[in-house]
């Protein structure tokens, strides 16, 4: 109860524009990503979709969708088309994360409950903890509640790092329709010069298992005048979610060993110009994956996201001249999860249209479920879009993971284990806030800005002054 006293007295009071989409057949459907920025749904276009007509004598589920980009409403407009007797319509409120918009809005829509109150929505990995675990975990349904049980979850080959991250207490209450295990994804024209050869599996001996071999590796690719990666950016994310514990441990901040380790292997590529010293998300992260940086750069670390939503705008002239492999050590990176409204288990009617759109999203195997079309690039009829790991070994085993980007490798045989050796026991509700701090006196340190000790001092206060938390 303590936390969520502490949940409901941080609510900020905000407007909130709801956006009235009504579900309705045909495939115009786009897929966009829940990682990279995203545009919040266009209210025009929105109000624009026509109801679905109803079916028989019951009335019609209105069923209220929040999420923070227009993706998973997207995602009811195939669901109408491939389930043309549904007696439901969704009311959509789309809120982007800009300026920490969404969980505010979120939260106050939750706490005030009633009709208008989220039956269905969205969290992304950066603070889906704060709902699936955290204090507003109590607004969540079990998904055993809604019908959707464990069996399904085993059957459906679901990540264990998903079900972890969207479970508490053993009760599952949120799961995806991505999967966002990572690899190294590495240039191949490179990886002939210095290493031979561009197999996955000579690549992967190469820069892994262990930091040791990936740093190995990096003096190899130094000589011949090459950068293993754009920034010590794209080493956290493996880092960060390879640790054996997270940043709160008994309700204190505790620095796992690995992480601590980000300052030391941060240092070693700044001081010996394995890379190229950029920030991710910026112009020249973006220029390192089309070869036009300050050296020429091997890899990036990402999931499939990566690849087909980022990199796909950014490489130019080096497409097709990519491929993955595993990384020295396993990691996740983003993701959307899907939760419902507790109190839509009080209404059968509600419950079942909440149970059979969430189930299409996330347990869904057959070649008419949302993961198979996501995996093969087939939301539009007719058009070839873009493909993405999705939650489900069991159906990218069946789906075609060929991508030009890659020179027409498979990326599913690499994403299917990755996705298996992926954590997710290493996360807390605070993350999105302690990590931001935390890079930020890194990279004071391997500046010279200031010392290790002092770099680590500063973050502790600065947890401390944030957030409210001691250090152990």
């Amino acid at each position: 109860m303590k936390s969520m006293k502490r949940f409901l007295a941080g609510i900020s009071t905000v407007l909130v524009v709801s956006t009235a989409l009504t579900a309705c057949g045909g495939n115009s459907n786009s897929n966009s990503s829940s990682n990279a920025a995203s545009p919040s749904a266009d209210p025009a276009a929105s109000a624009s979709a026509s109801a679905a007509p109803a079916k028989g004598d019951g009335s019609k589920v209105t069923i209220n969708l929040w999420s923070f980009t227009d993706e998973i409403p997207n995602m009811t407009k195939k669901y109408m088309e491939t389930h043309p007797d549904a007696n439901v319509e969704f009311k959509t409120t789309v809120i982007a994360t800009t300026d920490g918009a969404y969980q505010p809005a979120l939260d106050q829509a939750l706490a005030a409950g009633g009709k208008d109150a989220p039956d269905i929505y969205a969290a992304e990995s950066a603070f889906v903890l704060k709902y699936t675990q955290g204090d507003a975990s109590d607004y969540a349904a079990n998904y055993a509640d809604l019908g959707l049980d464990d069996q399904m979850v085993k059957d459906a080959g679901i990540a264990q790092y998903s079900v972890d991250i969207g479970s508490k207490d053993g009760q599952l209450k949120g799961l995806g329709y991505q999967a966002t295990g990572g690899a190294f994804i590495y240039r191949r024209s490179i990886a002939k010069e210095v290493f031979g050869s561009d197999d996955p599996a000579k690549i992967k001996s190469e820069v892994g298992p262990g930091w040791d071999k990936f740093f190995e590796a990096a003096a190899k690719l130094k000589a011949k005048g090459y950068g293993i990666v754009s920034g010590d950016g794209d080493i956290w994310h493996p880092i960060e979610n390879s640790s054996s514990e997270g940043w709160i441990v008994d309700g204190k901040l505790h620095i796992d060993p690995k992480r601590e380790e980000f300052l030391d292997l941060s240092k070693k590529l700044k001081d010996n110009g394995y890379h190229n010293d950029t920030t991710d998300w910026t112009e020249a992260w973006y220029a390192d994956m089309s070869g036009s940086g300050a050296q020429p750069v091997f890899g990036f670390f990402g999931p499939a996201w990566l690849i087909n939503y980022v990199m796909n705008g950014q490489v130019k002239d080096t497409n097709g001249d990519w491929a993955v492999t595993e990384p020295p050590t396993g990691f996740f990176w983003g993701g959307t999860w899907l939760l419902a409204h507790k109190d839509v288990t009080k209404d059968d009617a509600k419950k079942q249209a909440v149970a059979d759109f969430m189930k299409w999203v996330t347990l869904d195997t057959s070649e008419t479920g949302l993961q198979y079309y996501w995996a093969n690039g087939t939301m539009k009829e007719g058009e070839q879009g873009t493909k993405d790991s999705v939650a489900s070994s069991v159906v990218m085993s069946k789906s075609n993971g060929e991508v030009p980007l890659l020179g027409g490798q498979n990326m599913f045989d690499v994403f299917v284990p990755a996705n298996a050796n992926a954590s997710g026991k290493n996360l807390t509700q605070y993350d999105e806030t302690i990590n931001k701090l935390w890079r930020d006196q890194v990279r004071e340190y391997t500046a010279g800005n200031k010392s290790r000790d002092k770099a680590i001092e500063t973050f502790k206060q600065q947890v401390k002054d944030q957030l409210g938390i001691d250090s152990e």
